[in-house]
């Protein structure tokens, strides 16, 4: 029984990362309006930038969270440039194709300027353990769940107590509609991609920190699972979105506590499909836009 409240522990930790990408996912979607595969390379950008910082600066956790936000969301930004800025009339498989060759742009670069080896982590929170026998949860587990309840409970404020924050729930439900209030849809929404983008990045920080290593190709499986979550979600809705990487982290640490950790992909999977033959919408209620 101890094992199995320790992987449910587990579980809640790592779906708590997962919960961060698919708000940041879900932020991005709702707001652009256009599903992107560049994600992932956001996280990967977010984790490299926090260690880089960690190596430069001392590991200091909330000098890493800076450095991974702002460099994922500059890379919000370059994607929003590139992919977005001129072809919001266009059809969107435009779009769609453009953030996979920024995705392959990013991954590759940098492989070539970093290297694609895993790149150690270590030592950047201390390992203490809380707890009575084999349960209970370290403080890097402690520190990923605070912080991913401190950042929703931030963008759950920004949605809904400042004008920014109307201005993104508005562009998200109706570009046209909000441009005739005198919103700057393109600004608003350049504004969101950057905020979606960054929270991923801190995602890629507390990611890295949580397994202790990095690697450049690590983008296309978190950038999965960040997209998985936010199916789970219904794309745009936020809370449902957090609940889905929740989910997914649960199922995938008690899956293995019955088979080989190898098979941990599979059972997410199946779980994301069995919810979708259920229940299509997700966990989501219908509704338009994104939802704080």
């Amino acid at each position: 029984m101890d094992y199995y409240l320790s992987q449910l522990i587990n579980g809640i930790c790592q779906g708590s990362i997962y919960a961060l990408m698919a708000i940041g996912y879900s932020v991005v979607v709702g707001v652009v309006g256009l599903v992107t595969f560049t994600h992932g390379e956001v996280i990967m950008t977010g984790a490299f930038a926090a260690y880089f910082a960690f190596q430069f600066f001392g590991k200091n956790v909330l000098l890493g969270m800076i450095a991974s936000f702002a460099a994922s969301a500059f890379i919000g930004l370059f994607v929003y440039k590139v992919c977005y800025e001129r072809f919001f009339d266009a059809p969107r498989h435009i779009s769609l194709l453009l953030t996979i060759g920024v995705s392959m742009l990013l991954k590759n670069l940098t492989q070539i300027l970093i290297g694609p080896n895993n790149m150690p982590l270590l030592g950047i929170i201390e390992n203490k353990f809380f707890g009575v026998g084999v349960v209970g949860v370290t403080l890097v587990q402690i520190i990923v769940i605070v912080t991913v309840i401190s950042f929703s409970l931030l963008l759950f404020l920004l949605f809904n107590k400042t004008r920014w924050g109307v201005m993104l729930r508005a562009v998200s439900q109706d570009k046209r509609a909000a441009a005739l209030m005198g919103i700057n849809v393109r600004a608003t929404t350049l504004a969101g991609n950057c905020i979606g983008s960054g929270l991923g990045g801190i995602a890629g920080m507390l990611l890295a920190i949580y397994y202790q290593t990095l690697i450049a190709t690590m983008g296309g499986s978190v950038g999965m699972k960040a997209f998985s979550a936010s199916v789970l979600g219904g794309l745009t809705d936020v809370p449902s979105a957090a609940l889905g990487g929740l989910s997914l982290g649960i199922i995938e640490n008690l899956g293995i506590t019955f088979a080989s950790a190898s098979f941990r992909d599979i059972f997410a999977f199946i779980f994301l499909v069995l919810v979708l033959l259920i229940k299509p919408e997700g966990f989501a209620r219908k509704h338009g836009g994104v939802r704080p």
